[in-house]
């Protein structure tokens, strides 16, 4: 059977977080093998490095000091896309993904993107190649799901051969509920960015039968609904809180953090389902009956006092480095400029000016950052993020560079749950229900912001309100893009998408206000040529490129 490049070089490359030391204990990447994981301790090791090591970090490429890993790179990939961050980095072709087709300023002058008539699509799929290998910034994303995914699937194996102590019956349940959760969220990755994907139960190998995005995210949600069956079958809670003070690294284990209980976990799994159906819906295309189904998955969501995944940084930078290790941290700098990531204008643009988040958390410098106009069109800004805000009470801090401080978001929220629902509100008819959500998030994270609820407010007025919340609220946490593709934002001007009345600071630090941004990005990416190249499609296969 073949075996894909990363199977080859990362699937057996499994790390310890140990429990005592509190860091990442990187073991011969041969060792453990799963041959010699049968033990309890065994497994539990195999599956707490399966998440944290094979999925989000590794040993080789894909991996770049400039973008950094899974939360920093794949993820910084999808904010660079979404506008809510601009790089003027050539590594990995960052200033060039999220480079739009053109700019229109207040004076009517049209600045084209650097690279054209090779814009951002067809730069795609000039870089789409195995040559390219870590450069090639479509691998990123799909090979940290697959080391994830095939990692989880060593798991299941594994748990039906293993003996446990205790309650053996809760213990395999707990491993199982972990194994399809991470599988479910390496599959709603894969299908919510790829045209087309590979749906892998098994260890080791892979096989050559494509199948389209669809088929993917159906798999994701089949995977949740195996997690959550296994959720349902511990009745020991004290071996299953054992467990997942195993799985999960004690440093991780901090506010939102903390071991979340059985129900709590399943609230995740109905926010993650939603998520699925929202981010790879257009708006326009969305049936009553699905917008009634996402109303059904987020009220039995996440709710404001449940524990979630999340990731913290260390004194060894074990799992994330405190600095750079996130999009926000990345962002995150003083007037000299020397960050990677540059706060996006039309970020800043979404925050009201009372808004005490904007205040707290952002900071205007002396004079705008100019990028090199060869590099990019529209990623100038006079913004940084603050580290660790500017100390007002009561105020979410959006970023920070302590050690610790800064927690990570790896899967579901509260928040992103009941935005949806509040989408979901506004377009089933329930103008008010979804104002008051969007109130009380703004409130929760201490906006200062007067009520929107009750103030007679119509549909589109409201889904402004939802639109803009959205981009603040769930900045950095690489879900901003698929908002821009379902609202249609990354679609052609003269299709209806674009930005109108845009904040734009053009080379010479002009301001402009009523600009006009044309993004014409690429939906979904075409299936790596990094993967092709191992593993030519099989007869059956779906289209493997996107035909935009």
């Amino acid at each position: 059977m073949k075996r894909t490049l990363f199977f080859l070089t990362t699937a057996l490359s499994i790390g310890v977080f140990s429990a005592c030391k509190e860091q990442l204990d990187v073991k011969n990447p041969n060792q453990p093998t799963t041959a010699s994981a049968n033990s309890e301790s065994g497994v539990i090791a195999l599956a707490q490095g399966g998440v944290y090591v094979n999925g989000f970090q590794q040993y080789k490429y894909p991996y770049d000091g400039v973008s950094g890993y899974f939360w920093t790179g794949a993820i910084g990939f999808h904010e660079i896309m979404a506008d809510v961050i601009g790089v003027e980095a050539a590594n990995q072709f960052l200033n060039q993904i999220g480079c739009p087709d053109y700019v229109i300023l207040d004076d009517g002058t049209k600045v084209l993107n650097p690279n054209s008539p090779k814009e951002q699509v067809a730069m795609i799929r000039e870089i789409n190649q195995n040559a390219n290998a870590g450069q090639n910034t479509l691998y990123y994303e799909w090979a940290y799901m697959y080391a994830l995914n095939s990692s989880m699937n060593s798991v299941l194996e594994l748990a039906d051969k293993a003996a446990f102590t205790g309650d053996a019956a809760t213990k395999k349940a707990t491993l199982q509920a972990w194994a399809h959760w991470w599988k479910g969220y390496a599959y709603a990755r894969i299908g919510s960015i790829y045209y087309a994907g590979l749906i892998n139960n098994a260890g080791t190998g892979t096989n050559n039968t494509y199948v389209t995005k669809e088929k993917i995210i159906e798999e994701s949600n089949a995977s949740f609904d195996k997690a959550t069956q296994a959720l349902s079958a511990i009745s020991n809670t004290a071996d299953y809180t054992t467990v997942m003070n195993q799985l999960i690294p004690t440093f991780n284990q901090v506010g939102k953090g903390r071991v979340p209980t059985p129900d709590m976990w399943k609230r995740g799994i109905s926010t993650m389902k939603a998520r699925n159906l929202l981010a790879n819906t257009p708006v326009k295309n969305m049936t009553a009956a699905q917008w009634q189904q996402v109303l059904t998955l987020t009220n039995a969501g996440l709710t404001a006092s449940d524990n979630v995944f999340t990731g913290r940084s260390n004194d060894n930078g074990d799992f994330l480095a405190a600095a750079n290790g996130a999009v926000a941290p990345k962002a995150t700098g003083d007037a000299g400029g020397g960050i990677t990531y540059k706060v996006s204008e039309r970020l800043i643009q979404d925050f009201k000016p009372a808004d005490k988040r904007l205040v707290n958390n952002f900071r205007k410098r002396a004079t705008p950052w100019i990028g090199n106009s060869d590099r990019g069109n529209a990623f100038n800004t006079r913004y940084d993020l603050l580290d660790g805000g500017s100390g007002q009470a009561g105020v979410i801090v959006m970023s920070s560079k302590s050690v610790g401080q800064y927690e990570l978001y790896l899967a579901s929220t509260y928040e992103e749950n009941e935005l949806m629902k509040a989408e979901a509100k506004l377009y089933t008819g329930d103008v008010e229900g979804g104002l008051k959500i969007i109130d009380a998030i703004r409130t929760m994270q201490g906006a200062g912001l007067p009520a929107v609820a009750g103030t007679g407010l119509a549909l589109e007025a409201a889904k402004e309100e939802l639109r803009s919340e959205r981009r603040i609220v769930l900045a950095f946490r690489g879900l901003s893009f698929y908002d821009a593709r379902r609202w249609g934002v990354i679609e052609d001007v003269a299709k209806g998408g674009g930005r109108k009345n845009a904040v734009v600071v053009d080379k010479t630090g002009k301001v402009n206000t009523k600009a006009t941004i044309n993004y014409n990005f690429l939906d979904y990416w075409d299936v790596p040529d990094n993967e092709l190249a191992y593993n030519k499609p099989g007869d059956g296969s779906a289209p493997v490129k996107n035909p935009r």
